[in-house]
């Protein structure tokens, strides 16, 4: 905790809600935030495993109700929110907007570009089409890669990237850091970069957008889903302007959105997750893809993953 509070400097004190849903963060996040000069309203911050208040994952929006509230309540800017074991973080806006981790990665990529000029910034195949136009636009080299916390660390030791994160909300930072995935330093470094901004919401909220599904599963027998989406590849036939990725199930971009249907890499599920830029695209991707899942497996029906 003394090398992040040697490490962050924010440039204006911060008024903050951060809950910590009984989870390990609760132990040090809120007092680490303070000494970086936030002034932080506690959420559930005592340890305790049962979760008595809500589970502990930031990723689900029933999760962040009581951190909404607290915004609405009382005079704080920003709320964070972090999973059980402290390497995750949720964050909201005083309007009760949340900023998904891909949206996060661009504002972490725009900064980190500024002391890394021209370096990779990995990503994972969940990830919003809007992530590698700002990390081009920000002067870096995007990279998609699979899913999975230790793939992506991996994959950024053997490329050097200076920046890595994905949409379960695994940032890693290598550049001033270790390149492990911690939710109290992700969320320091998000506030040092806001503090330099009189109005932090209007930061989050002029980052690039869309329209997206939660992420999607649909139960399989055991063993079936990389056979499926083997399945999918073989079957896909959709017309140019569609580009095709299957460097983690089929990931399938066209110019207003996309499709993806993997195989979860821990459970017998199909994780599936469609985003367009309109509404309106969004129905389309999400019809279409759904109608190639039936080809290969008819009577498919998905549900909201239950993390």
């Amino acid at each position: 905790s003394a090398r992040i509070v040697g490490d962050i400097k924010l440039a204006r004190p911060m008024k903050i809600v951060v809950d910590c849903g009984n989870g390990i963060a609760g132990a040090s996040a809120p007092g680490i935030l303070r000494a970086i000069g936030c002034e932080v309203t506690e959420l559930f911050s005592e340890v305790d495993g049962n979760f008595p208040n809500h589970h502990p994952d930031p990723s689900k929006p029933e999760n962040l109700r009581d951190v909404m509230a607290a915004l609405k309540a009382g005079d704080a800017e920003l709320g964070l929110a972090f999973d059980g074991d402290g390497d995750r973080l949720g964050i909201v806006t005083k309007d009760g907007n949340t900023i998904y981790p891909d949206r996060q990665m661009m504002l972490f990529a725009r900064d980190v570009l500024t002391r890394a000029p021209g370096g990779t910034i990995l990503f994972d195949v969940k990830c919003s089409q809007r992530l590698a136009p700002a990390i081009v636009a920000a002067g870096g080299v995007p990279m998609m890669f699979k899913t999975g916390h230790s793939l992506i660390k991996a994959k950024m030791k053997e490329i050097d990237s200076p920046l890595g994160g994905e949409m379960s909300g695994h940032i890693f930072f290598k550049e001033r850091w270790y390149g492990f995935d911690d939710g109290t330093y992700a969320g320091c470094r998000l506030l040092e970069i806001l503090s330099q901004s009189p109005d932090a919401n209007a930061v989050l909220n002029a980052l690039p957008s869309s329209f997206s599904t939660p992420e999607l599963n649909v139960k399989c027998a055991e063993g079936q889903p990389p056979l499926l989406v083997a399945q999918l590849v073989a079957a896909v036939n959709f017309p140019a302007p569609a580009t095709l990725n299957t460097i983690d199930g089929l990931r399938v971009d066209w110019p207003d959105g996309f499709g993806l249907i993997r195989a979860s890499n821990t459970t017998p599920v199909l994780v599936l997750r469609f985003e367009g830029h309109t509404p309106e695209a969004l129905a389309r991707i999400q019809r279409d893809m759904m109608a190639l899942l039936q080809q290969v497996l008819p009577g498919a029906v998905t549900d909201e993953a239950a993390h």
